[in-house]
């Protein structure tokens, strides 16, 4: 396999917030179980604004975010009430159904803030689709770090370099952290099937080739060195397909439509429906939420 860059497209997510997406792209629907692939700003929020996702549903994928800066208070339909901040995770296995609101805490909003993070869904595999829904929080303290030639390294989820991040995947994963100051450099070793290096800010070069703030680039099957050209934050990311079969070909191929994720068309059907009737027995009702989005 040859090395795809990918340039990011952005989006609107709410008042004063942008998005650059990545994932899915035409070129590459997945890289590992990842599916979907955000950077979320960095936005600048005067007091009084901030973030404001409405109560929306999932089925069939796990949502991981993962800050550098701000707050998001997560709220979802298991009664699950939790802020997020820089350095920790938000693990939320949707399963056969769940609905959750993501909105800036009260005390950011009152005093204004900065919002910067990264939002991924990884797809579950056939095992794991109808499970029961699942939320964890797991606190910056709990992630496993090292430095390794002034890189600053953090698991964040999977496994990488003999350490094991503690959130409860469902399928082997590859998601770093990592801070590069200028001039650093690393070997990212072949350790899982698929792999991609994205850079969330400042620049790096890839075995010589630059890649600039919110490019991605998937990786060749083959080990590759990185080395940073500034100051750099990068997300490392990947693992291994879901499902394999024969000639490590995916059995089945997931369909993605709006916030559904499934191996099975027929599902997402029937889960937009439930959204669209607000089959609370479905999804669930979000405490203390009364905005609930529309299926587009």
């Amino acid at each position: 396999m040859e090395p795809v860059r990918l340039h990011s497209q952005t989006q609107e997510l709410g008042t004063g917030l942008q998005v650059r997406r990545l994932l899915p792209a035409r070129d590459v629907r997945a890289v590992g179980p990842f599916v979907f692939f955000d950077h979320i700003g960095p936005a600048d929020f005067q007091p009084g604004l901030g973030m404001d996702v409405g109560a929306h549903p999932h089925i069939g994928l796990a949502t991981v975010t993962y800050l550098f800066d701000g707050a998001i208070l997560h709220r979802d339909s298991l009664g699950s009430v939790r802020e997020i901040r820089p350095g920790e995770v938000n693990w939320m296995s949707a399963g056969r159904g769940i609905a959750h609101s993501e909105r800036t805490p009260p005390a950011q909003r009152a005093a204004g803030h900065r919002l910067h993070g990264i939002q991924t869904w990884m797809a579950l595999p056939l095992s794991a689709e109808e499970s029961a829904p699942q939320f964890v929080h797991v606190g910056a303290e709990a992630l496993p770090c090292l430095e390794m030639h002034g890189v600053q390294l953090r698991v964040v989820v999977g496994d990488a370099f003999g350490l094991q991040s503690p959130v409860p995947v469902h399928s082997r994963t590859l998601y770093i952290a990592a801070e590069m100051p200028f001039g650093s450099s690393i070997e990212l070793p072949l350790d899982h099937v698929e792999r991609a290096v994205y850079v969330a800010s400042g620049s790096l070069s890839v075995d010589g080739d630059p890649l600039d703030t919110g490019e991605m680039l998937v990786l060749a099957n083959k080990p590759v060195r990185l080395r940073a050209l500034e100051k750099t934050q990068t997300i490392l990311f990947g693992g291994d397909p879901l499902d394999l079969g024969a000639e490590n070909t995916p059995q089945q191929p997931r369909h993605m439509r709006w916030n559904f994720v499934s191996s099975q068309q027929a599902r997402i059907d029937a889960a937009v429906a439930a959204w669209q009737r607000q089959d609370r027995q479905a999804f669930g009702a979000v405490p203390d939420e009364t905005e609930y989005l529309r299926y587009p």
